[in-house]
């Protein structure tokens, strides 16, 4: 048996600790944000469900629009001051709801603007963020730090709305909002503490043009077995997950009669489940193996929601089969999404990790808007009962990678992009990490509500 050798966790890193802290922050104030904003709509402009729906489409807009650019842009270029000037720039532009609150211009026009905004510099640093990591942790240390960034997301999930929900309560919605504003300036000044050594970017030898930048950003994608494979996996994921859940909110409240308060608290303890999901990551992949990993969270994330149609009436048994239900495939996601998030690093040179990650999240949060608009398509027209089973039939379609994608097969991270093209020509165990014994001892230690 091979002796195992133990790599020290993320958080022993002093400047991915600081990272992670700022980073923590700054999503529990995006969480209350995500509350709040609506909410200025509704309470304090009267605005109408088309008017509030489509400020919260403005946030989502960038996705499609300027994540190829903003790849193109950050591979130029360090991450890390980039990452400073769009918190810096999304403190200002939320900043600016409470002002206008106060000066009397608050309008719709406004929020939706500064939703633009908001979504766009969001992009931009997530963008970033993901292409940065690599940059501050030892490649060990990958699956560990994801995780870290896991726990935090699933946390403000649970805690964001709730605390949103009090302070819109004592300070009126347009002034909650400073809370975020002062998040992101706390995570400014965690990055501005952070001392790391990131490498220039490379230079090309010769002039490219925009499109022959954003072509090769996509063939880091769609040129690597690994990447395809993951990206048509779990956008078709997204998809029928979005459908799904689009049907779900309603069949809650108006088949099985949940009241709002029932299906906040399932939706709130299910979180925990993406919690738990987060912390167990790295545990997991490690006794289990990566493949092994990846198929287990695929076919329990695919499967347990089918418990959702056992629910009958808004009774104790119902609430109890739809919390276990989504806090399961909330379990299984997270583990799912750390460990695909730490394998496209992996297996990117880093220079294109910024356009890899550009081309691969517009496709795959592209899918979410045309999942729900699905979703409601399908429960107009075909009946609450009806839609939840298609949609819950759709959500089990990517179990089927399982029995060709050659990434379940991997049976721990490559050491780097030459070794994932190794391991996909021969996908014996033996060319990833020859030196995984599979008796390995477990390590001590963007799914949340989507395949990240």
């Amino acid at each position: 048996m091979s002796e195992v050798v133990k790599t020290p966790g993320a958080l022993r890193n002093p400047e991915f600790r600081k990272f992670w802290i700022g980073e923590t922050i700054s999503l529990v104030g995006s969480e209350v944000m995500r509350f709040a904003l609506p909410l200025v709509a509704v309470l304090s402009l009267r605005a109408s469900a088309l008017e509030v729906g489509v400020v919260n489409a403005m946030r989502y807009l960038p996705i499609v629009v300027v994540s190829l650019f903003a790849g193109i842009w950050l591979d130029r270029r360090r991450r890390w001051p980039v990452l400073i000037a769009t918190n810096l720039g999304r403190a200002v532009f939320i900043g600016l709801v409470p002002l206008a609150a106060v000066g009397g211009f608050l309008s719709i026009w406004l929020l939706c603007a500064v939703a633009v905004a908001i979504g766009t510099l969001t992009v931009i640093f997530d963008v970033g963020s993901l292409s940065f990591v690599p940059n501050v942790v030892e490649r060990e240390q990958l699956t560990d730090a994801n995780g870290r960034l896991q726990t935090s997301f699933s946390l403000a999930m649970i805690a964001g709305p709730g605390l949103g929900g009090f302070l819109v309560g004592i300070l009126t919605a347009p002034v909650t909002l400073t809370v975020n504003a002062g998040s992101y300036l706390f995570s400014v000044v965690m990055l501005s503490l952070m001392k790391v050594r990131e490498p220039e970017p490379d230079k090309p030898a010769e002039h490219t043009t925009v499109r022959s930048r954003i072509a090769e950003g996509l063939r880091a994608v769609y040129g690597s077995p690994v990447l395809r494979n993951l990206l048509t996996q779990s956008a078709t994921f997204n998809l029928a997950q979005n459908a799904m859940l689009t049907v779900f909110v309603v069949y809650a409240v108006r088949t099985i009669g949940l009241s709002a308060a029932q299906l906040g608290l399932v939706l709130g303890i299910g979180a925990f489940g993406s919690l738990a999901g987060a912390l167990l990551a790295n545990r997991v992949t490690r006794r289990v193996g990566l493949g092994r990993t990846l198929r287990l969270a695929t076919i329990t994330a695919g499967l347990a929601p089918l418990l959702f149609l056992t629910a009958h009436g808004h009774g104790v048994p119902s609430v109890a089969v739809l919390t276990v239900g989504y806090g399961l495939a909330g379990f299984m996601l997270v583990i799912y999404n750390v460990n695909t998030v730490s394998l496209r690093q992996v297996v990117t040179p880093n220079r294109l990790l910024s356009r890899m990650n550009a081309s691969y999240r517009m496709v795959l949060f592209g899918t979410i808007p045309l999942g729900a608009l699905l979703g409601g398509t399908l429960g107009q027209y075909l009946g609450l009962r009806t839609a939840l089973v298609i949609t819950l039939i759709l959500l089990t379609s990517p179990i089927a990678w399982t029995f060709f994608s050659p990434v379940f097969r991997l049976r721990s991270m490559p050491t780097g992009p030459d070794a994932a093209i190794s391991a996909f020509i021969d996908p014996a165990p033996e060319a990833v990490a020859p030196e995984a014994a599979p008796e390995a001892a477990p390590e001590p230690d963007e799914p949340a509500n989507a395949s990240a």
